[in-house]
């Protein structure tokens, strides 16, 4: 079954870091192979806008097949300030609560972030999925690309 992944900022960022580039890459491939289908957002676009010019042309490379254009709902826009409301992060983290809100509105099967301060990081996780519950939304898996990776192993 293919995966539909929410990705945030830090994906795309990732192809080009040094410390996140060997596992972005495997991921990247997955998505051109047609294996992952990323969800990519309009919050997402507006940030790559800041981002330096061959990291916002990146995106431009994934065939169009493999990617599913999103936009911030009031809904999504309200249960992201649900997050903070909580106080599951501050107020400052906005766009992060906004990129899991959308994930979970959408349904995605998993948000993929390299973003461990606020995103891929158990107590926010266990966070953002019991606002969540309480709101009858369903659980959101967050991982890292890493985490994703079709790996092929025959061994197992």
């Amino acid at each position: 079954m293919i995966k539909r992944v929410y990705i945030d900022t830090s994906v795309i960022g990732g192809q080009f870091d040094k410390e996140f580039s060997s596992d972005t890459t495997p991921f990247f491939d997955c998505v051109t192979k047609g294996e992952v289908i990323i969800i990519v957002s309009d919050l997402l676009e507006a940030e790559l806008l800041r981002a330096p010019s061959h990291v916002r042309q990146f995106l431009l490379t994934i065939p169009e097949t493999f990617v599913e254009r999103i936009r911030l709902t009031e809904e999504a826009a309200n249960l992201g300030d649900k997050y903070i409301e909580a106080k599951v992060v501050g107020k400052t983290s906005r766009a992060d609560c906004q990129h899991i809100a959308m994930a979970t509105v959408v349904h995605a099967d998993v948000l993929v972030s390299w973003n461990f301060k606020h995103i891929v990081n158990l107590d926010k996780i266990r966070g953002y999925n019991g606002i969540n519950y309480q709101f009858g939304y369903s659980m959101i898996e967050i991982r890292t690309p890493k985490e994703i990776i079709n790996y092929d192993n025959n061994n197992s």
